[in-house]
């Protein structure tokens, strides 16, 4: 054996260790080599008792063995390693030759690997039982294989403190084309720390990585990714799955509520509430408020608090922040027990530039594009996936797949969507590079989201996928065969847009600007829209939901009650960001809870108590929710009346009692007695809900005695319905 021979080895610059290391037939009997550069001495023992010393070959520190074995077949050995004083035990790696299936290794390659979490990563596994080639058994061994995808490595090292996170101990093996590196490290336990060193063949440079398979992160600043365990949660959910499966949620009520979990609540001295103290806090408290579901931003590891969650660096982790991986499992199953459900925030338009994350992962752009035309994300300072690559479908894929399948998520929330869609989102003249066709049309992004949606529904019957979707892409929420996109829903910027910019202005001059109110309707029903008070509308300036409102404190609270059921009474499903029930004064800070005191306050608590009521409403009476997105379930009674910025609508439920309800909206500060709306029925109808109620804070101005429609026709209806009005109010009316 010469030094030139081994130089790739000790150099740490080969590609297949197997072919130095490990217990192979040499010309005359058997050879162990072994590469432990911080040993002062090794011995094998042999499975029959036997122990034989390895002699120092190299001064780097190869040792090596030669000799006959009877019976090799049967032989099995242990490394007994001396170092710095200290004896340990150790399985040779180099005795578990490479197993990577090679049908899951051809479809992640081919892009069509959804599961691939299950290929790359840390994957807990018993190895050996069997006989390799030249007849050599080793009994089942327990240990951890690691595998990642770097095609442009010259060498992948897996390194952590079981080797002084020293690049030359444990080099992986190379899975050829497929650019996959393997690497069994026996008796590993979980909770270990690990990274990948990556060598680039091309410049040599050598960057140490985190696992992008990984499923455990030690808490940052550190950015080690952990070995997770096999999880020991026993779902209790499956009733709610079965459920979930059959549920008709075009026509169901949905009402989520939007968390950021680490600063919902927090404890008295600002540390965070974990996973299980938020099952115990936050459901009731979401339960009692009337909301269907609760979505979170985005609980992906990552490595700074103030991206929200959406820089993410690990899309397979749950953020350490807030306890382990089945401690999340614990609270998703919570929810569905409690019966709420869950859904998951979900970021596959960007990755933040992190030397320690995807960004130039094997010394190359890999995950994201060469060009910095296609490359750059000019607004978050973060690198765009590369759709057209095939293994990056198959990870992001497999990203949906595992929140889904791991974590029952009950639906996706896509963050960003436009900026997938568009080659020049965000982009000026010659900043960006357009599609084959000369185009700006991202085709790989959106080939990707069809084949994401197409994934999702067929793979867990009733989980939704939710677009962020800004701009005026037909289809969105339509299905993948019909030429759309295939989401189920999408977020309605507009009807967000407009609503908030018209609050914002004095009602003395709304009569200007009343088209904001009856615009939406022209473009309602093209998708399956959810109307959105998001977390981005009280941040950066924008003010808080109470802050955007006009007048004195006594209007603003009342503006605020008509903001709030005038989204939960319009046709679409709701989601509300946290906090906007407690009418914060200030912005939404993510690095402290919310101001819970202000509950305190009459006039807090009575627009937290208007949202319960609001949410019970919606969800009790089928004409708020049933045909959300069909034309069929809303009518104008009269959208016309922008002198006095009224504006007032029918709801109509498919079939049954209390098909109808009429909803009536007064943006003015001016009270309305003896208003008349045109109803479908003449008789006796009812106030179901007043937001100017004392109960809410309001100054009690309704219609509490009871209300009769003469038989007397009335803007194109049969019947006319005199009202009193309260200012800066709705009134939700039924018919007895």
């Amino acid at each position: 054996m010469t030094r030139q021979f081994l130089r790739p080895l000790l150099e740490a610059r080969t590609h297949d260790p197997f072919h130095f290391l490990g217990l192979q037939r040499a010309e005359d009997g058997w050879r162990l080599r072994v590469f432990l550069p911080h040993a002062s001495a090794v011995t094998v023992e042999w499975a029959d008792g036997q122990a034989c010393a390895l002699a120092r070959v190299d001064a780097a520190g190869v040792f090596e063995w030669q000799g006959t074995l009877e019976d090799a077949a049967r032989r099995d050995y242990v490394l007994r390693v001396d170092e710095e004083g200290q004896r340990r035990r150790l399985r040779d790696p180099y005795a578990f030759p490479p197993l990577a299936p090679a049908e899951d290794l051809y479809l992640f390659n081919e892009g069509r690997n959804c599961q691939s979490y299950r290929l790359l990563g840390a994957l807990p596994e018993m190895r050996g039982g069997d006989g390799d080639a030249d007849g050599v058994c080793v009994p089942g061994v327990p240990g951890v294989t690691f595998r990642v995808w770097a095609p442009n490595a010259e060498r992948v090292s897996l390194v952590g403190p079981f080797n002084r996170w020293d690049g030359r101990v444990h080099q992986m093996a190379s899975l050829g084309a497929s650019g996959v590196w393997e690497l069994f490290l026996p008796q590993l336990p979980a909770g270990t720390l690990y990274k990948f060193e990556i060598r680039n063949r091309h410049g040599g440079g050598i960057a140490v990585k985190a696992d992008p398979y990984a499923r455990q992160f030690e808490q940052r600043p550190a950015t080690a990714a952990c070995i997770a365990g096999e999880s020991g949660h026993v779902w209790q959910d499956g009733a709610w799955l079965g459920r979930r499966a059959t549920r008709d949620w075009l026509h169901a009520p949905l009402a989520i509520y939007e968390v950021h979990a680490g600063s919902w609540m927090r404890h008295a001295d600002g540390g965070f509430y974990n996973y299980r103290e938020l099952a115990a806090r936050l459901i009731p408290y979401v339960l009692d408020l009337g909301f269907t579901h609760i979505e979170f931003l985005p609980l992906m590891e990552h490595p700074l608090d103030e991206s929200w969650g959406y820089q993410s660096t690990g899309h397979f982790a749950p953020t350490s922040r807030f306890g382990a991986p089945d401690d999340l499992r614990f609270l998703i199953d919570e929810c569905h027990r409690a019966g709420l459900g869950v859904i998951l925030d979900w970021v596959p338009g960007h990755f933040p530039t992190d030397e320690f994350a995807l960004a130039h992962f094997d010394g190359s752009p890999l995950y994201e594009h060469e060009d910095p035309r296609l490359k750059l994300q000019p607004d978050w300072g973060t690198h765009v996936f590369n759709f057209g690559r095939n293994e990056v479908r198959s990870f992001l894929l497999s990203s949906a797949h595992y929140w889904l399948a791991e974590f029952h998520a009950d639906g996706l929330r896509v963050d960003a969507v436009a900026s997938m869609l568009y080659l020049d989102y965000s982009r000026k003249d010659g900043e960006w590079l357009p599609n084959r066709h000369g185009g700006r049309e991202n085709l790989e992004a959106i080939a990707f989201l069809q084949e994401l949606n197409t994934m999702v529904h067929r793979e867990f019957p009733g989980a939704l996928t939710i677009a962020e979707e800004s701009t005026a892409w037909p289809m969105v929420s339509r299905p993948v065969h019909l030429g759309g996109l295939g989401f189920s829903m999408k977020w309605n910027m507009g009807w967000m847009n407009d609503t908030l910019d018209y609050m914002a202005q004095d009602p003395v001059h709304r009569r200007y600007h009343h088209d904001r109110l009856t615009f939406g309707q022209l473009y309602a029903y093209s998708e399956n829209f959810v109307l959105p008070l998001s977390h981005d509308e009280v941040v950066h300036g924008k003010r808080s939901l109470l802050g955007k409102m006009p007048g004195d404190d006594w209007q603003r609270y009342a503006n605020l009650r008509l903001l709030l059921a005038y989204q939960m009474t319009a046709p679409g499903k709701k989601l509300m960001f946290m906090g906007g029930e407690l009418a914060m004064p200030h912005e939404w800070r993510c690095n402290e809870e919310l101001p819970w005191r202000l509950l305190a306050q009459p006039a807090h608590a009575g627009v937290q108590a208007l949202l319960r009521d609001l949410n019970r409403l919606y969800v009790q009476h089928p004409a708020l929710h049933e045909l959300d997105f069909d034309g069929e379930g809303f009518s104008w009674i009269d959208c016309h009346d922008s002198e006095q910025s009224i504006v007032s609508w029918l709801r109509f439920a498919r079939e049954g009692r209390g098909r109808c309800l009429a909803v009536v909206c007064n943006f003015t500060p001016v009270p309305r007695r003896g208003y008349r709306i045109g109803v479908p029925q003449a008789g006796a109808w009812r106030e179901l809900l007043n937001t100017d109620s004392a109960y809410y804070g309001g100054a009690n101005l309704g219609n509490g005695a009871g209300l009769v429609a003469q038989p007397t026709p009335w803007m194109n209806r049969p019947a006319a319905l005199p009202l009193d009005l309260p200012p800066l109010a709705v009134v939700v009316l039924a018919p007895d």
